[in-house]
């Protein structure tokens, strides 16, 4: 996981899973494009499996979005820091015991991986 600088325009002070938003590319490719760039590391497409896909507002007012947590069974290369502006580090967690500071639906998200299921919904106005 990363955690984000105090300033970050996304979740700032938190801590959350590799991510990004893919650029007229596919899921699967937008990861391992996304992995290269924030993190350094070396994905194979076949080494990638779906595991769970979260239906999600970040708040009130907010579009909904989609967000696919993917598996990767191996990978090459230790993560780096290659975006020092945005993240302070890269560190692993135990999924059950994972840090207060995770962003919500990733919290949801990784709690449903650990329990099999498959889709989760957050934070939608009832």
């Amino acid at each position: 996981m990363v955690q984000f600088h105090a300033d970050s325009a996304f979740a700032p002070s938190t801590c959350h899973v590799l991510a990004g938003h893919c650029e007229q590319e596919n899921a699967i490719t937008c990861l391992i494009r996304e992995a290269q760039e924030e993190a350094g590391l070396h994905i194979e497409r076949q080494d990638v499996e779906l595991v769970h896909v979260v239906h999600h507002v970040d708040k009130a007012g907010d579009r909904p979005r989609m967000g696919l947590f993917f598996r990767a069974r191996a990978w090459s290369r230790e993560p780096e820091l290659r975006e020092p502006d945005k993240c302070t580090e890269w560190k692993f967690w135990d999924p059950a015991a994972l840090p207060d500071d995770l962003v919500p639906y990733t919290r949801v998200a990784i709690a449903k991986i650990r329990s099999g299921e498959l889709y989760s919904e957050t934070d939608w106005p009832a």
